[in-house]
């Protein structure tokens, strides 16, 4: 398999990633396009849905990534194993999540993932991080009540702003009465989930659900 080599960091607000993504034809992505909608934002090589989607088949498993490359070549992989509950898209989460979720069958998405997001370390790049408000506000419009949210980092000031911006929002009540999940509730977990406990390091989790 040939190497995809892509820049670690890209940065959401140049000029190329402005444009908002156009909503693909659901029909043609899923098998089933009705059953409930596990959405994996910033998903990277696009791994761990992968594996959730056969894990559990009898849900629909959606990663976005702004790195084009590791879209196409999720997206083979995907081809290559059959898999009819998994679609990866190529977007950028800060400007196309309102129109991709609103093109989604009514009471659809029921669970998202934000995992080891780009910190961007600076005060000056913290607009280029992907928890805003603004897409708090558009996951608590469209995820289905009872839904949750699950926030992984193992940066702690970065999983700190992640739950203060969901904290934030009326529509989500964290879970576990403000402290970090000690597991990861999922079945699987990301290779960089992996990497930083194989070092010792802590990961800092959260829960929130949609009220």
């Amino acid at each position: 398999m040939a190497i995809i080599r892509v820049r670690q960091h890209v940065n959401p607000l140049a000029h190329k990633y402005q444009t908002p993504l156009n909503p693909p034809n659901w029909e043609k992505v899923f098998a089933q396009p009705n059953l409930p909608l596990h959405l994996d934002i910033g998903c990277a090589k696009g791994r761990f849905v992968l594996n959730m989607a056969q894990v559990e088949p009898m849900w629909n498993f959606l990663g976005l990534e702004i790195r084009e490359p590791l879209v196409a070549d999720a997206n083979r992989l995907r081809d290559e194993l059959g898999l009819r509950n998994l679609h990866y898209l190529f977007c950028n989460a800060n400007n196309s999540l309102r129109p991709l979720l609103s093109s989604l069958p009514q009471t659809r998405l029921q669970r998202v993932t934000i995992q080891f997001p780009d910190p961007w370390f600076k005060n000056r790049h913290a607009k280029r991080r992907v928890v805003q408000p603004e897409l708090v506000a558009e996951l608590a419009e469209f995820l289905l009540p009872g839904g949750i949210v699950f926030l992984q980092s193992d940066m702690e000031f970065l999983a700190v702003e992640m739950c203060d911006r969901f904290a934030a929002n009326s529509a989500f009540v964290r879970h576990g009465k403000g402290e970090w999940l000690a597991e990861n509730p999922l079945s699987v977990p990301t290779e960089r989930e992996t990497y930083t406990l194989n070092k010792g390091e802590p990961v800092y989790r959260a829960i929130f659900e949609k009220s």
